[in-house]
């Protein structure tokens, strides 16, 4: 039997640093070892509602995206089993037509805001990470963010956030930071954090190496 995937969740808040900290760490242990879900990928598909009613909608709510299609890729993915997620685009607030295939590896990385919030997904995961930050920062980020890549107005950013990111990070995403296994402040400029969790990743791809060289060996089992 090979062993199951070690399965590591990212959250924490918006522009907090979550995509930068996955990125470093898939960096640092390999994209050949790392199998990388998004919980942004996950939004439900809005094509029945007006384009100029979408905007208004709160994104923020768990309820907002599919997680039990998450948790059942992860389930896939853990059972060694291939995965296509959705694809969705941020400037009409749909799915795309278009999925990306994930392969399992060793490593499973799951990221996103609410990972830490949802009672579903927590039991799946083996190393719980919240990112923090503070909350002008967060804001700062944000708003570059969504102007320069999903082509939001500055007026829309700062309606969207007083109306429902940050209420909703006061009601789920701050009081997820206590499932947390580890608290990284400061986000992807904290490289002492990020090195000290890549080689605890490392740590556990090794050990994962180890089990399933093992389990693959008849001599261990005797004749």
């Amino acid at each position: 039997m090979i062993p199951r995937p070690v399965t590591i969740a990212v959250a924490g808040g918006t522009g907090s640093g979550k995509t930068s900290i996955s990125s470093a760490i898939v960096e640092r242990v390999g994209s050949d070892h790392i199998a990388y879900i998004p919980h942004d990928a996950y939004y439900k598909d809005l094509p029945q509602i007006p384009v100029m009613d979408r905007n208004i909608l709160n994104f923020d709510h768990p309820d907002a995206l599919e997680t039990p299609l998450m948790r059942d890729h992860i389930q896939q993915l853990q059972n060694w089993t291939s995965v296509d997620i959705p694809v969705y685009d941020f400037s009409k607030y749909v799915r795309t037509q278009h999925s990306q295939h994930v392969e399992p590896h060793p490593i499973i990385l799951v990221e996103g805001i609410l990972v830490l919030a949802e009672p579903t997904l927590r039991p799946l995961f083996d190393v719980k990470i919240f990112v923090d930050a503070d909350a002008d920062l967060r804001f700062i980020r944000r708003l570059k963010r969504d102007i320069g890549e999903r082509g939001r107005t500055p007026e829309s950013v700062i309606s969207q956030y007083l109306a429902t990111v940050r209420p909703m990070h006061l009601d789920f995403v701050e009081p997820s930071k206590r499932y947390a296994d580890v608290i990284i402040p400061e986000g992807g400029h904290n490289l002492v954090a990020i090195e000290m969790v890549a080689d605890r990743v490392r740590s556990l791809l090794k050990m994962h190496q180890m089990a399933t060289s093992s389990s693959s060996d008849p001599g261990v089992y005797g004749d």
